[in-house]
Formats: structure tokens, C-alpha cells, sequence
């Protein structure tokens, strides 16, 4: 039997008193949102001391203090049957938490006790600490949003040290970036992973950890970035990494180690037997403790990955590492991005190149004599398959040096040399090699100084050349005043567009206008390094973009074609489409951000009719518009191999929405489509709802910033009804309010299939989240709802709460 006296307020304590006392059948009590405080929960916390059936308990909302714990936590002393205790939302302070710690080293029953939102810190988490040591029951416990920020290392580690039930510990706060779904245990869980990123761990906390780390035998993964613990930190911890069998991946980015730290680190290597990834970026280690790392090197064989980026390392380090290397068989990866190099890092590395089959020199001022050395090196390597110089000075006679190694290499895969200072003489060259050499696959040369002789030069080789698979060449210029305010997004641009399965650090973190107007940028990790004086750029024009084409007619290799944020227009367009009429190899062709229209989107469109190998479509941020959209949905009714169509931010209104939808119900290809940032409006998306109907094999479809109102979630709630293969729906940034989420949720009831649905930064209130959160109670598909940016209020917040305890749907508010 289950009672609930919800928002009632002190109307909800005669009830409240009596129900435990009289009822032999009641399980559940449900006391959300009333305002009994102390002295009612301290009546009810005597009631359960004889109470015998009494399973579930939620109080949360209830302005409860100290001393109602501290009661609650008497009656759990004697209380046998009560399994879960919500106290959500309270008021909860050490003292509190510390009597019900007490309670929990002889309660056996209790499984489930949710301290979201109060005021416990340091005393209470050591309360809790201290109890998990003997008690055998507790599975989870909530501590999330309390005043625990600077200790959870230590109340982590007593943990996970002694409690052999695997208890989940949520002590996630509200000024953590939550990045996403995360799996119920994910990185919160005691078992094999511990994030304490950004923590400022106190000293103290800090050693207590390191002492568990000793004998700890479950945690292999610790992440302590931007903690600044400094070298004394540093030492603590190699004196545990001495005698710790389990832990493989130890992350210290960001904590001022210092050459000491590193020097004690080593020490610790020499013994230890088990860590395989080791990252020491931004710690101010200079030579000497470059020199610490390089000498253990050549004894420890486990460390396959050690990270050095953004430190003071200077050409004795690189030298002492160069050495290192001679003997060392099992570092695979060392990333020595941004340190205080000029050439000598090119020249220390060409010994490096013996016996590893990844190298990143990424950003490390390297210019045509480094660019030699390592070319020289590369004549007689037979190890390395990436090496990674982007955002270097490299120029026309680097790269010739380069292209000369490259015609005996037979190993290399992979040469990223983007955004550096290579010219038509350097691309003619690369060209060149290209025609004889038969290994490299991956050739990055974007954001360079090539026009349209040197893009005319690659094409003609790649007529040639049948191993060359993904040719990079966007327009640097253009893509950093695109991106000026989404430097965050850089990070994961740049990586997709090395498309490098090896580790290769092209980071960028910031970027800023400067002064000259804007017309320079600066982008570089963590703050940004000038590329160069003047605008450096890949201007492919008519020429370079029409010479494209013809390699395309001949070449059977090439599969990817990354050509975004040039100035290709519907001339070129039109000219790619007869090429990829008769080609048969390429599988991803992506044009975004350059100034293709309908005329073009019609060429292209013709070539879809007959390719039957493109299978994605890149065309963001272009000028198709409706026209541009219909020419293309003509080609989706024939077309079975594309997958992916992305038109973001093309101009498309309603008429191209009404054209695709009718696609859609004939199409059994496409799995993919993005509309984001067009304006299809309420229209639009009731024709889209009627192709969802019919459709079998979409499953993303991307509306975001559409102007959807309540109409158009209507529709596509109809439509969820009956479709039974989309699995992802965004539709944040419209105009969706109570009407459209009401209908969502209904939709939801039946709905099977779909796992993520994003209503961020809509207008939907709080009856609209009762029905959502209503809906989520029987919905057994959804693994994700976004609905931050909303206007849900506390009773909405409480409400998705409250659903979060008893379904496995992330909700982020």
C-alpha cells in the first residue's frame, strides 16, 4: 500500500503521525513538498522505530534540519524494513549527516539514502566515510549539490578502500559541466574510475588519498587535473604509484609539479609495473625533469603514453629523450605539443623516429631546417605512420625536403601540415611524390598558402596515386571568423578534420581577433600562438577547384574530400557533379561554408541520380535555399546509398521541408538529415510528421532553431506515435511551449524507440514537465532528455527529480 501527502503543509502531520501507527499494509510514504520540519519528522522518526512494513520513505522539501536527521537516524538503529530514505532538498547540516552516518554502521536494511541538496561538507562526508568501513548494504548515496566540493578525494578513497559492497557514490556538484550521458556507475563509480578534475584538492584530503592508493585494488583510472598540488603532491603520490599494483591511466595536467615532481615521478616509474598513460601537461616541468622522465625510460616497459604538452622542456630535455629512445620499445605516443622548442626539437627528435610509430610536433616552431632534419630521418625510418607538424613555420623548402623523403619512405600513412607556410612550389612538390609513393593515405595541408597552380599539382597526382584516401584543404581565413565566439568547438573541428586514427594533439583552445581589423587570428593551445603575420590561407579559386574533378574521373582511391570554407561557388559545384558521376570511390564529400546556391544543389542533385557510392553529403552552411532543397529531395526518391544529408543553416523554408518530406516516404537510404538553424516553421514540420509516418530507415533528424511552435510538436508527437526507427530528435532553440510538450509526452506513452530528445531553450513551463516527467514513468526507451533553457520553476525541477530517482533517462534541466 503506497500513501502520498504531497504540498499539503502542516495539514500533512495528524496524517502523517497516524498513518505508520495504524496501517500493518502501508510501504510507501510519500511526504514531498510539505513543511513539517523537526519537530513532525521527530514524531515520525518514533513512529518508525516500531513500525514493521514501512519500506519507501520520501521526505525531500521539507524544511528538515539537524535534528530531524539526527531523530531519523535514531529510529534507523532499530527500524529493520525501511530500504530507501529521500531526504532531497533539506536543510541538513553536519551534525545531521554525521548522526546518520552512526546509524549506518548497524543499520542492515537501508539500501538507498538521497542527501541531494543540503548543507553537509567536510565533517559529514567523513561521517560517511567512516561507516561505509563496516557497512554491508548501502548500494547508493546521494550527496550531490552539498558544500563537499574540496573533499571528495578523501571520502572517495576511505571508500572504495574498505567497503567491499560496490556502492554507488554520486557527490557530483552543480559547477561541474555535466558533458553528457553518463551510464548509471559511470565515472562516479567506485569501481575502476575516480574524476577529480578541477576539485583544488586540499593537502590534507590529498595525502589521505595517495595513502589508499598504496593498497587500493579496484581503481585503474585517476584523474586529478587543475588540482595544483604541486611537487610536495607530486611526491606523496610516487610514493604510493611505488607499491599500487592496479592503477594504469594517471592524469596531472595542470598542477605545478615542477622539474621536483617530475624527478620524484620518475623515481616511482622505476617500480612500478602497471601504468600504462601518463599525462604531466602544463606543469612547468623544464629540462631537469625532462631529463628525470627521459633516464627512467630506459628501464620501466609498461609506460606507452607519457604527455608533456605545454611545458618549459628546452633542447636538452628533447635531447635526453632522443637517447632515451634508442633502447625504449614501448612508448608508442609522446606528445611534446608547445614547449619552448625552435628547431633543435626536430633535429633531437629525428633519433626519436627509430622506434615509434606516432610523433606530434604540433605548434613547436619549426620551420624549413627542422622540416629537413626530420625529412632526412624520414629516408631511412621504417617505424613511424604519423607524424603531426601542423601550426609550425614551415615553408616551400620543408616541404620539398619532406616530399624528397617521401618518394624512398614506405611506412608512412599520415602527414598533417596544416596551417603552416607551404606555398604552389611546396604542393607541386608533395605532388610529385605523390605520384610514386604508395603508403601515405592521409595528407592534412590545410589553412597553408596554396592557390590554384599547387591544388592543380595534387589533382594531377592524385590521377595517379591509388592510396591517398583523405585530401584536407579548407580555407583557414574563413572557417576561424566563422567559429570567432565557438572556441570550444575548435577542438573536436580540427581533430575530424585530421581524421587521424593515431594521437595526434592539434588542440586549439582559444582564439581572439587581433589587432590588424580582425583579419589576423590567433589560435594555439590554451591561449593562442599567431599562425602567422599575414593572413595565411588555401584561396583555392575556379582553377584549383575545377582541376579537382578531373582527378576525381581517373582516381580509385580517394574516399574523402574535405574542401570546406573555400570559396567554391555553383560554377565548381556544377563541375564536382559531373566528376562524381563516373566516380566510384568517394564516400564523403563535405563543401560546407562556401557559396554554393540552388544552381549548384541542382548539379549536385543530378549526380546523386547516378552515384551509387557518395554516402555522405556535407552542404552546411551554403545558400540552397528551397529551391536547392527540392532539386536535391528529387535525388533522394532514386538514390540509395546516401546516408547522411547535412543542411544546416541553408535558407531552407517550409516549401524545401514539404519537398524532402515527400522524399522521405519513398526513400530507403538516407539515416541521417540535418535542418538545423533553417526557418521550416510549424508547416514545415507537420509535412516532415507525415513522411515520418511512412519513412522506415531515418534515424536522426536534426530541427533545431527551426521557429517550431506548439503546432509543429503536435505533428511530430503524431507522428512518434507511429514511427518506429527514429531514435534522435533535437529540437532545442524553437518555440515550443506546455501545448508541444504535453503532446511530446503522450507521444512518449507509446513510443519505443527513440533515446534522445532535446527541448532545450524552448518555452515549456511546469505543467509541461509534469506531463514529460508523467510520461518518462512508463517510457522504457528514452536515455536522454534535455531540457535546460526551459521555464520549469522549482515545482518543475522537483518534479523531474523525483522521476530521475525511479527511471534510467538522463535529464538535464
Amino acid at each position: 500500500m503506497s500513501l502520498s501527502i504531497r504540498t499539503n503543509g502542516s495539514g500533512a502531520l495528524a496524517e502523517t503521525l497516524e498513518a505508520p501507527k495504524t496501517n500493518s499494509t502501508l510501504t510507501t510514504l510519500d511526504l514531498r513538498n510539505n513543511s513539517i520540519g523537526d519537530d513532525a519528522t521527530q514524531a515520525l522518526a518514533e513512529a518508525l522505530k516500531t513500525d514493521s512494513t514501512l519500506t519507501i520513505l520520501y521526505m525531500w522539501g521539507n524544511s528538515i534540519g539537524d535534528n530531524g536527521a539526527q531523530a531519523l537516524a535514531e529510529a534507523l538503529k532499530t527500524n529493520s524494513t525501511l530500504t530507501t530514505l529521500d531526504l532531497f532538498n533539506n536543510s541538513i547540516g553536519d551534525d545531521g549527516a554525521q548522526a546518520l552516518a552512526a546509524a549506518l554502521k548497524t543499520n542492515s536494511t537501508l539500501t538507498t539514502m538521497n542527501l541531494h541538496s543540503n548543507s553537509i561538507s567536510y565533517r559529514g562526508l567523513l561521517a560517511f566515510s567512516e561507516a561505509l568501513k563496516t557497512n554491508s548494504s548501502l548500494t547508493t548515496l546521494n550527496l550531490r549539490c552539498n558544500k563537499i566540493q574540496d573533499e571528495i578525494a578523501l571520502v572517495l578513497s576511505r571508500a572504495f578502500k574498505i567497503n567491499s559492497t560496490e556502492t554507488t557514490l554520486d557527490f557530483r556538484i552543480n559547477s561541474i559541466e555535466d558533458n553528457g550521458p553518463r551510464a548509471p556507475g559511470g565515472p562516479y563509480s567506485t569501481q575502476a574510475t575516480l574524476d577529480l578534475q578541477g576539485h583544488e584538492i586540499l593537502d590534507e584530503i590529498t595525502l589521505t588519498l595517495f595513502e589508499v592508493l598504496k593498497t587500493n585494488s579496484s581503481l585503474n583510472t585517476l584523474n586529478l587535473v587543475g588540482n595544483k598540488m604541486g611537487e610536495s603532491g607530486a611526491q606523496a603520490l610516487s610514493e604510493a604509484l611505488k607499491t599500487n599494483s592496479i592503477l594504469t591511466t594517471l592524469d596531472l595536467r595542470g598542477n605545478s609539479i615542477g622539474d621536483n615532481g617530475a624527478r620524484a615521478l620518475s623515481e616511482a616509474l622505476k617500480t612500478n609495473f602497471t601504468l600504462v598513460t601518463l599525462n604531466l601537461g602544463h606543469n612547468s616541468i623544464e629540462d631537469n625533469g625532462a631529463q628525470a622522465l627521459a633516464q627512467v625510460l630506459k628501464i620501466n616497459t609498461t609506460l606507452t603514453t607519457l604527455d608533456l604538452r605545454q611545458n618549459k622542456i628546452w633542447y636538452t630535455g628533447l635531447l635526453a629523450f632522443s637517447e632515451a629512445f634508442k633502447t625504449n620499445s614501448t612508448v608508442v605516443t609522446l606528445d611534446l605539443l608547445n614547449n619552448r622548442f625552435d628547431n633543435a626539437v626536430a633535429l633531437a627528435s629525428s633519433w626519436k623516429l627509430r622506434n615509434n610509430p606516432t610523433l606530434s610536433l604540433c605548434n613547436n616552431s619549426v620551420s624549413d631546417d627542422g622540416a629537413t632534419a626530420l625529412a632526412q630521418a624520414l629516408k631511412t625510418n621504417s617505424s613511424l605512420i604519423a607524424l603531426d607538424l601542423c601550426r609550425n613555420s614551415i615553408g616551400d623548402d620543408g616541404a620539398l625536403a619532406l616530399s624528397e623523403a617521401l618518394k624512398t619512405n614506405s611506412t608512412l600513412t599520415t602527414l598533417s601540415l596544416g596551417c603552416n607556410s607551404i606555398g604552389d612550389n611546396g604542393a607541386q612538390a608533395l605532388a610529385e611524390a605523390l605520384k610514386t609513393n604508395s603508403t601515405l593515405a592521409t595528407l592534412i595541408l590545410a589553412g597553408n598558402l596554396i592557390r590554384d597552380n599547387g591544388t592543380q599539382a595534387l589533382c594531377k597526382a592524385l590521377k595517379r596515386n591509388s592510396n591517398v584516401i583523405t585530401l584536407s584543404c579548407w580555407n583557414k581565413s574563413r572557417w576561424v571568423k566563422r567559429l570567432r565566439c565557438h572556441s570550444k568547438r575548435i577542438a573536436d573541428s580540427i581533430t575530424q578534420s585530421l581524421q587521424v586514427p593515431f594521437q595526434l594533439r592539434q588542440h586549439s583552445q582559444s582564439m581572439s581577433p587581433s589587432s590588424n581589423g580582425g583579419q589576423n587570428n590567433l589560435i594555439g593551445d590554451n591561449g593562442a600562438l599567431a599562425l602567422s603575420d599575414a593572413l595565411k590561407i588555401n584561396s583555392i579559386g575556379d582553377n584549383g577547384a575545377l582541376a579537382l574533378p578531373e582527378a576525381l574521373n581517373s582516381n580509385s582511391a580517394l574516399t574523402t574530400v574535405d574542401l570546406w570554407v573555400n570559396t567554391i561557388g555553383d560554377t565548381e559545384a556544377q563541375s564536382l557533379s559531373k566528376a562524381l558521376k563516373i566516380n566510384s570511390t568517394l564516400t564523403t564529400l563535405d563543401l560546407q561554408n562556401n557559396s554554393i546556391g540552388d544552381n549548384g544543389a541542382l548539379a549536385l542533385s543530378e549526380a546523386l541520380k547516378t552515384n551509387s557510392a557518395l554516402t555522405n553529403l556535407d552542404l552546411w552552411g551554403n545558400s540552397i535555399g528551397d529551391k536547392g532543397a527540392q532539386s536535391l529531395s528529387k535525388a533522394l526518391k532514386t538514390n540509395s546509398t546516401l546516408t547522411s544529408l547535412y543542411l544546416q543553416n541553408n535558407s531552407i523554408g517550409e516549401n524545401g521541408a514539404l519537398a524532402l518530406s515527400e522524399a522521405l516516404k519513398t526513400n530507403s537510404a538516407l539515416t541521417t538529415l540535418d535542418l538545423w538553424g533553417n526557418s521550416i516553421g510549424d508547416n514545415g514540420a507537420l509535412a516532415l510528421s507525415e513522411a515520418l509516418k511512412f519513412n522506415l530507415t531515418l534515424t536522426t533528424l536534426y530541427l533545431q532553431k527551426n521557429s517550431i511552435e506548439d503546432n509543429g510538436a503536435l505533428a511530430l508527437a503524431e507522428a512518434l506515435k507511429i514511427n518506429s526507427t527514429l531514435t534522435t530528435l533535437k529540437l532545442w532553440n524553437n518555440s515550443i511551449g506546455d501545448n508541444g510538450a504535453i503532446a511530446l509526452a503522450e507521444a512518449l506513452k507509446t513510443n519505443s524507440t527513440l533515446t534522445i530528445l532535446n527541448l532545450a531553450g524552448n518555452l515549456i513551463k511546469h505543467n509541461g514537465v509534469q506531463a514529460l516527467s508523467e510520461a518518462l514513468k512508463s517510457n522504457s526507451t528514452l536515455a536522454f532528455l534535455e531540457l535546460h533553457n526551459n521555464s520549469i520553476g522549482h515545482n518543475g525541477a522537483q518534479e523531474l527529480h523525483h522521476v530521475s530517482q525511479v527511471i534510467e533517462c538522463i535529464i538535464r534541466q
